[in-house]
């Protein structure tokens, strides 16, 4: 029923559209001037329309489960579900909804059936109402925007003014959306802090998460040092820095100053192609390909490494990086105006030496910023630590020693069986408002930097 709604909905959006661009064009044929295009008439009906509509099917969606649920609950007969928690109310749901799907295993009781059975009438009367609604509304709104077409109705304004709406209504829940990650991170952090020292997770050098979290457990009381886990993660970045950036680079500067079109539209593609390829397959190839011949390499060499290292997971993202690096540069190569690479020719410079002194001083704020987003990338990576480096956190900066990063600790503090309300998990939180203030000081320091080139190149 919910694709019947979407599918009504749609055809009444593009039955508006046509259908105000045909009058206003009926319009306009008999001699009378508009103050608005055709077009801008069709897409001041299709707006109209589709827009409450496609409100009032995610505000349905939204609030159908629950409400549905809860009356179905609330028919329940007297005395089921007395002295019950809440998680054991949930449970029993949770068994009344797969009655209802069909996935019934043992002999369920009787008043659970008749509840599953209750759940698919009322979702199916919901689903109906809902197509009814919105069939009914789009009608309403088709007959309203089809009278609004005359020759003094300013359309194009009408469009503007939704669209600018839509705009303003998409920028609030950006910010209200990042200014609620931000508050849940502070919040669960200041439980952390309450719980550990701040002291002891930003000095300490030990990091062993692993505590008790239920009376019949056995572990260690935990150590929360963050230094070792930061320090994994800087380890494999620069790794992955100092491979990724020569040759970003170099492929952008030849691809955009020396390369043959021919040449450029084959590579160009090649290159591009490796930012679409899924992390986990990189994580593959690392432990596959790039692990194993370090440690081939390094036993040729008499000596022994670890099966999980920074340097093989460095190498693996650098070979991930290369497509952003070399993608900015060359765009922000080809962003500098083309007089100053004439001028500079013109004078007696080579192409090597112009694309050196003019071209790449003047696009050093593009660069900056494909760096930058390569930094941030590789702080947020995780599948690729992971299959590659390891989860063991080690203070060490030996590239071919195992070594854990703060995403890799997050997910695994997130797994299992976790309760919010101990330092192990919310040492999580900890981890991703350390994570949320170094990428906030990167992107700090990386307007800093392309504003002072542009004011000395714009």
């Amino acid at each position: 029923m919910t694709s019947l709604a979407f599918l009504i909905l749609f055809a009444a959006v593009i039955v508006g559209y046509l259908l105000n661009r045909q009058a206003a064009a009926q319009i306009r044929a008999g001699g009378i001037r508009l103050h608005s295009l055709d077009g801008f008439h069709g897409l001041y009906s299709a707006l109209l329309i589709g827009l409450p509509g496609l409100i009032v099917i995610l505000a349905w969606l939204m609030f159908q489960g629950p409400i549905v649920d809860r009356s179905v609950m609330a028919s329940l007969p007297p005395g089921v579900l007395d002295g019950l928690d809440a998680g054991a109310v949930a449970l029993t749901l949770t068994e009344i909804k797969s009655i209802a799907r069909g996935q019934v295993f043992g002999t369920p009781a009787e008043w659970k059936v008749a509840a599953a059975e209750l759940l698919k009438a009322r979702n199916a009367s919901a689903s109906m109402a809902l197509v009814v609604v919105v069939a009914l509304m789009s009608v309403a709104l088709l007959v309203f925007a089809r009278s609004r077409v005359s020759a003094e109705f300013r359309a194009r304004h009408g469009a503007e003014r939704i669209i600018f709406g839509l705009m303003i209504f998409c920028s609030t829940v950006a910010i209200f959306t990042t200014i609620g990650i931000v508050l849940s991170l502070v919040f669960e952090s200041i439980k952390f802090f309450r719980m550990v020292p701040i002291t002891e997770f930003l000095f300490g050098t030990r990091w062993e998460p692993q505590i008790a979290i239920r009376a019949d457990q056995v572990a260690g009381q935990g150590a929360f040092g963050m230094i070792p886990v930061l320090l994994g993660s800087v380890v494999i970045m620069m790794i992955a820095l100092v491979v990724a950036v020569p040759i970003g680079l170099f492929s952008a500067i030849y691809l955009n100053e020396f390369a043959s079109p021919r040449t450029r539209n084959i590579v160009k593609p090649v290159l591009e192609v490796l930012a679409g390829v899924p992390t986990i397959v990189y994580g593959f190839f690392a432990i596959l390909v790039i692990a194993p011949f370090l440690r081939s390499t390094a036993a040729s060499a008499g000596f022994e490494i670890s099966p999980n290292t920074a340097l093989a997971a460095g190498i693996c993202m650098a070979i991930m990086l290369i497509p952003f690096i070399s993608s900015f540069t060359d765009d922000a190569l080809s962003a500098v105006p083309r007089s100053l690479s004439d001028g500079s020719l013109a004078l007696g410079a080579t192409r090597g030496e112009t694309m050196l002194k003019v071209l790449f001083p003047a696009a050093i704020p593009g660069i900056v910023g494909g760096i930058l987003l390569a930094v941030s990338r590789a702080i947020g990576e995780t599948m690729i630590v992971v299959m590659a480096a390891g989860i063991i956190a080690k203070l060490t900066i030996n590239p071919l020693d195992t070594v854990t990063t703060v995403t890799v600790q997050i997910v695994t503090l997130l797994i299992g069986d976790t309760e919010f309300n101990n330092p192990k998990t919310l040492a999580a939180f900890a981890l991703g408002m350390l994570l949320f203030v170094v990428t906030l000081c990167i992107n700090i320091l990386a307007i800093r930097i392309v504003r002072k080139y542009r004011e000395l190149y714009d």
